[in-house]
């Protein structure tokens, strides 16, 4: 069966779009759309709600459709299964017009109603690029959310540079160049802040309301821990050897290749100068070992270097971005 691409409404002039990914958020909806609709009547801007459905399957879907019916600024866009939030808010990027994009949550813990003072602050300050919301009174549980969270944004600030208080605070305000050259696989739109930073992106923050849930139920569970990890290896790799590959793979090569040749050196001596049997030593095997693993991540090292020169060179791609100081 052939699956044809959803059709996305040509609009202009569009000042601000707002992105929302909706999971099974049928109770939530409604409300959402009315408050985000209140919020921004008032601003003075033309505005767009884009609604990503992340293949919900409790009547979100056929609620969103209804509720764009009769609201021309209501777009919503429905995805074929469940790709998960980084996926639904690429495609939100994807077809927003806008010259500044608002992210949200879908569950309503978000408040719509700092989005105007959120825009007014983007303004006053052209040199930021990015309005990152800090949940200072987060209304969720100490133990459980608001502690493993506090850990988890001091190790990603760490890790990559960019000091946030809340990285998990899914509203956010982009200058729509500042996430050109971003795009979110797996899970990785937590780190969309470092990661648009290492294109020349200014982050700034700013607190903003938290509401507790009150209706329907969180899509988050413990394994969220482990994705982050995870997300966040990969998030450092990309920010500091994307380009220069041989400089991870080779140091880790080289850790383990010189002590293992080191190890075989002096075996050998001990086999041609003193005549005994290495045979059966273990450290015969370890020197083996380190020597093969090492060679083993200097070759993957310079295989990236190959598939980098790849990527960039036979398209035309720059490994740099260049601005103009008279625009900023």
């Amino acid at each position: 069966m052939r699956l044809a691409e959803p059709l996305i409404p040509l609009r202009d002039g569009i000042q601000v779009s707002l992105i929302v990914p909706i999971h099974n958020e049928f109770d939530n909806l409604a409300e959402l759309v009315d408050r985000v609709e209140q919020a921004m009547a008032g601003t003075g801007r033309s505005w767009e709600l884009i609604c990503v459905d992340d293949g919900s399957r409790d009547g979100s879907d056929r609620l969103l459709a209804q509720l764009a019916a009769p609201r021309p600024w209501l777009h919503a866009l429905f995805l074929r299964r469940n790709y998960g939030q980084s996926t639904a808010m690429q495609a939100g990027f994807d077809a927003a017009l806008g010259e500044v994009l608002v992210t949200l949550d879908g569950d309503l813990q978000n408040d719509p109603a700092d989005i105007p003072r959120l825009l007014a602050l983007l303004d006053a300050q052209p040199d930021i690029d990015i309005v990152s919301g800090w949940r200072r009174q987060r209304k969720d549980k100490a133990l459980s959310r608001r502690l493993p969270s506090i850990l988890a944004n001091r190790l990603i600030s760490w890790t990559t540079g960019v000091a946030l208080h809340d990285y998990g605070c899914s509203l956010k305000l982009y200058r729509r160049e500042a996430v050109r050259y971003v795009k979110l696989y797996g899970e990785l739109h937590r780190f969309i802040p470092a990661l648009a930073h290492e294109f020349g992106a200014r982050v700034m923050e700013a607190e903003v309301n938290h509401r507790a849930r009150t209706r329907g139920t969180s899509k988050y569970g413990i394994d969220r821990t482990l994705r982050v990890l995870l997300d966040l290896l990969w998030v450092k790799f990309l920010l500091r050897f994307l380009h220069r590959p041989l400089h991870a793979f080779g140091a880790i090569g080289a850790a383990m290749f010189v002590p293992g040749l080191l190890i075989l050196l002096w075996l050998t001596g001990v086999k041609l100068l003193l005549g005994q049997d290495i045979g059966q030593r273990p450290l015969l095997m370890l020197g083996v070992m380190l020597s093969l693993m090492g060679t083993q991540f200097i070759g993957m090292g310079i295989l990236g270097e190959l598939l980098t020169r790849i990527w960039h060179e036979p398209g035309g791609k720059r490994q740099y971005l260049l601005r103009d100081p008279l625009q900023e």
